[in-house]
Protein backbone atom coordinates (compact mmCIF):
# COMPACT_ATOMS: atom_id res chain seq x y z
CA UNK A 1 0.00 0.00 0.00
CA UNK A 2 1.34 3.42 -0.95
CA UNK A 3 1.77 6.09 1.76
CA UNK A 4 -1.34 8.12 2.56
CA UNK A 5 -0.99 11.71 1.35
CA UNK A 6 -1.90 13.15 4.76
CA UNK A 7 -1.58 10.50 7.48
CA UNK A 8 1.22 8.49 5.87
CA UNK A 9 4.95 9.09 5.66
CA UNK A 10 4.43 11.13 2.48
CA UNK A 11 2.69 13.90 4.44
CA UNK A 12 4.69 17.12 4.97
CA UNK A 13 3.87 17.00 8.69
CA UNK A 14 5.10 13.41 9.11
CA UNK A 15 8.76 14.43 9.08
CA UNK A 16 8.43 18.22 8.82
CA UNK A 17 10.45 18.11 5.61
CA UNK A 18 8.62 21.20 4.43
CA UNK A 19 8.86 23.08 7.73
CA UNK A 20 11.01 25.84 6.29
CA UNK A 21 8.65 26.28 3.35
CA UNK A 22 5.66 26.45 5.71
CA UNK A 23 7.28 29.24 7.73
CA UNK A 24 8.59 31.29 4.80
CA UNK A 25 5.43 31.17 2.69
CA UNK A 26 2.72 31.57 5.33
CA UNK A 27 3.39 35.14 6.47
CA UNK A 28 0.78 36.52 4.07
CA UNK A 29 -2.23 34.83 2.53
CA UNK A 30 -1.24 36.30 -0.86
CA UNK A 31 2.18 34.65 -0.62
CA UNK A 32 0.62 31.39 0.54
CA UNK A 33 -1.71 31.29 -2.49
CA UNK A 34 1.18 31.98 -4.88
CA UNK A 35 3.23 29.25 -3.20
CA UNK A 36 0.32 26.82 -3.34
CA UNK A 37 -0.02 27.41 -7.04
CA UNK A 38 3.71 26.87 -7.49
CA UNK A 39 3.56 23.58 -5.59
CA UNK A 40 0.70 22.28 -7.73
CA UNK A 41 2.40 23.42 -10.94
CA UNK A 42 5.86 22.04 -10.13
CA UNK A 43 4.60 18.66 -8.88
CA UNK A 44 2.20 18.04 -11.77
CA UNK A 45 4.37 19.46 -14.55
CA UNK A 46 7.45 17.55 -13.33
CA UNK A 47 5.57 14.24 -13.08
CA UNK A 48 3.89 14.86 -16.44
CA UNK A 49 7.31 15.36 -18.05
CA UNK A 50 9.12 12.62 -16.14
CA UNK A 51 6.73 9.69 -16.65
CA UNK A 52 6.81 9.54 -20.48
CA UNK A 53 10.57 10.21 -20.58
CA UNK A 54 11.47 7.70 -17.87
CA UNK A 55 12.33 5.01 -20.42
CA UNK A 56 15.02 7.13 -22.05
CA UNK A 57 16.58 8.44 -18.83
CA UNK A 58 19.98 6.91 -18.05
CA UNK A 59 20.23 5.08 -14.74
CA UNK A 60 23.26 7.09 -13.71
CA UNK A 61 22.36 10.69 -13.14
CA UNK A 62 18.61 10.11 -13.29
CA UNK A 63 18.14 11.94 -9.99
CA UNK A 64 19.84 15.06 -11.35
CA UNK A 65 17.67 14.97 -14.48
CA UNK A 66 14.54 14.87 -12.32
CA UNK A 67 15.81 17.83 -10.28
CA UNK A 68 16.42 19.68 -13.55
CA UNK A 69 12.84 18.97 -14.69
CA UNK A 70 11.47 20.27 -11.40
CA UNK A 71 13.69 23.37 -11.61
CA UNK A 72 12.59 23.99 -15.20
CA UNK A 73 8.91 23.78 -14.21
CA UNK A 74 9.56 26.21 -11.34
CA UNK A 75 11.21 28.63 -13.77
CA UNK A 76 8.17 28.49 -16.06
CA UNK A 77 5.90 29.29 -13.11
CA UNK A 78 8.08 32.26 -12.17
CA UNK A 79 7.93 33.51 -15.76
CA UNK A 80 4.13 33.30 -15.83
CA UNK A 81 3.92 35.00 -12.43
CA UNK A 82 6.25 37.75 -13.65
CA UNK A 83 3.99 38.41 -16.63
CA UNK A 84 0.92 38.63 -14.37
CA UNK A 85 2.30 40.49 -11.36
CA UNK A 86 6.03 41.33 -11.40
CA UNK A 87 6.21 42.53 -7.78
CA UNK A 88 4.74 39.30 -6.47
CA UNK A 89 7.29 37.37 -8.54
CA UNK A 90 10.13 39.41 -7.03
CA UNK A 91 8.84 38.95 -3.48
CA UNK A 92 8.37 35.21 -3.87
CA UNK A 93 11.45 34.47 -6.01
CA UNK A 94 13.43 32.73 -3.24
CA UNK A 95 10.49 30.66 -1.98
CA UNK A 96 9.45 29.50 -5.45
CA UNK A 97 13.09 28.71 -6.29
CA UNK A 98 13.19 26.32 -3.31
CA UNK A 99 10.04 24.42 -4.34
CA UNK A 100 11.71 22.27 -7.05
CA UNK A 101 14.23 21.01 -4.49
CA UNK A 102 11.41 20.27 -2.05
CA UNK A 103 9.53 18.44 -4.81
CA UNK A 104 12.54 16.29 -5.76
CA UNK A 105 13.43 15.57 -2.12
CA UNK A 106 9.85 14.60 -1.22
CA UNK A 107 10.17 11.30 -3.10
CA UNK A 108 7.19 11.90 -5.38
CA UNK A 109 9.03 10.51 -8.41
CA UNK A 110 9.72 7.25 -6.58
CA UNK A 111 6.12 6.96 -5.36
CA UNK A 112 4.60 7.30 -8.82
CA UNK A 113 6.81 4.62 -10.37
CA UNK A 114 4.66 1.86 -11.84
CA UNK A 115 1.54 4.05 -12.04
CA UNK A 116 -0.08 5.17 -15.26
CA UNK A 117 0.02 8.84 -16.24
CA UNK A 118 -3.42 9.80 -14.94
CA UNK A 119 -2.89 8.10 -11.59
CA UNK A 120 0.56 9.69 -11.29
CA UNK A 121 -0.92 13.13 -11.89
CA UNK A 122 -3.63 12.52 -9.28
CA UNK A 123 -0.99 11.45 -6.77
CA UNK A 124 1.21 14.46 -7.51
CA UNK A 125 -1.74 16.85 -7.30
CA UNK A 126 -2.93 15.33 -4.01
CA UNK A 127 0.48 15.57 -2.32
CA UNK A 128 1.08 19.14 -3.50
CA UNK A 129 -2.42 20.23 -2.43
CA UNK A 130 -1.84 18.88 1.09
CA UNK A 131 1.22 21.07 1.47
CA UNK A 132 -0.51 24.04 -0.20
CA UNK A 133 -3.52 23.81 2.12
CA UNK A 134 -1.28 23.61 5.19
CA UNK A 135 0.51 26.80 4.11
CA UNK A 136 -2.78 28.59 3.40
CA UNK A 137 -4.31 27.56 6.73
CA UNK A 138 -1.24 28.77 8.60
CA UNK A 139 -1.36 32.06 6.67
CA UNK A 140 -5.03 32.50 7.58
CA UNK A 141 -3.95 32.37 11.22
CA UNK A 142 -0.74 34.39 11.04
CA UNK A 143 -1.74 37.34 8.86
CA UNK A 144 -4.95 38.41 10.68
CA UNK A 145 -3.31 37.98 14.09
CA UNK A 146 0.00 39.59 13.20
CA UNK A 147 -1.00 42.34 10.74
CA UNK A 148 -4.77 42.70 11.30
CA UNK A 149 -5.37 42.27 7.58
CA UNK A 150 -5.90 39.66 4.89
CA UNK A 151 -4.45 39.82 1.39
CA UNK A 152 -4.69 38.30 -2.08
CA UNK A 153 -2.09 38.28 -4.87
CA UNK A 154 -2.44 40.90 -7.60
CA UNK A 155 -2.49 44.63 -8.11
CA UNK A 156 0.32 47.08 -8.77
CA UNK A 157 2.00 46.29 -5.43
CA UNK A 158 1.66 42.53 -5.81
CA UNK A 159 -0.85 42.39 -2.93
CA UNK A 160 -4.53 43.39 -2.74
CA UNK A 161 -6.01 43.67 0.75
CA UNK A 162 -9.41 42.14 1.47
CA UNK A 163 -9.50 44.10 4.73
CA UNK A 164 -6.97 46.01 6.81
CA UNK A 165 -7.30 47.56 10.26
CA UNK A 166 -4.99 50.33 11.41
CA UNK A 167 -3.71 50.66 14.95
CA UNK A 168 -1.28 49.19 17.43
CA UNK A 169 -1.46 45.46 17.94
CA UNK A 170 -0.99 43.51 21.13
CA UNK A 171 2.55 42.07 21.22
CA UNK A 172 1.63 38.37 21.71
CA UNK A 173 -0.65 38.61 18.68
CA UNK A 174 1.97 40.46 16.66
CA UNK A 175 4.36 37.61 17.41
CA UNK A 176 2.32 35.36 15.09
CA UNK A 177 3.63 37.29 12.08
CA UNK A 178 7.28 36.58 12.97
CA UNK A 179 9.28 33.43 12.29
CA UNK A 180 9.30 32.63 16.01
CA UNK A 181 5.50 32.77 16.11
CA UNK A 182 5.29 30.58 13.02
CA UNK A 183 7.56 28.03 14.68
CA UNK A 184 5.30 27.98 17.75
CA UNK A 185 2.19 27.49 15.63
CA UNK A 186 3.93 24.82 13.57
CA UNK A 187 5.05 23.04 16.74
CA UNK A 188 1.51 22.96 18.15
CA UNK A 189 0.13 21.80 14.81
CA UNK A 190 2.74 19.07 14.42
CA UNK A 191 2.07 17.87 17.98
CA UNK A 192 -1.66 17.56 17.34
CA UNK A 193 -0.99 15.88 14.00
CA UNK A 194 1.25 13.23 15.53
CA UNK A 195 -1.26 12.61 18.32
CA UNK A 196 -4.09 11.89 15.86
CA UNK A 197 -1.77 10.14 13.39
CA UNK A 198 -1.36 7.22 15.81
CA UNK A 199 -5.05 6.46 15.37
CA UNK A 200 -5.61 7.36 11.72
CA UNK A 201 -2.34 6.44 10.00
CA UNK A 202 -2.84 3.44 7.70
CA UNK A 203 -0.33 0.61 7.56
CA UNK A 204 2.32 1.09 4.90
CA UNK A 205 4.11 -1.71 3.06
CA UNK A 206 6.58 0.59 1.25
Amino acid sequence: ERPHVFWGSASPLAGLAGGGLLIMASGRLAHAIVTGGALLWVYCFSVLAAIPAAKIFPRQGKRFILIFLAAFSGSLYLLLLWLLTPLAALEMFFVISAIPLFCAASGIFRRVEGLDLSESLRRAAAESLVMAMLIIILALIREPLGFFCLSLPGGLRGIVYIFSFEGESFFPLRLAASSAGALLLLGYGAGLYRYFRKSYAPREDN
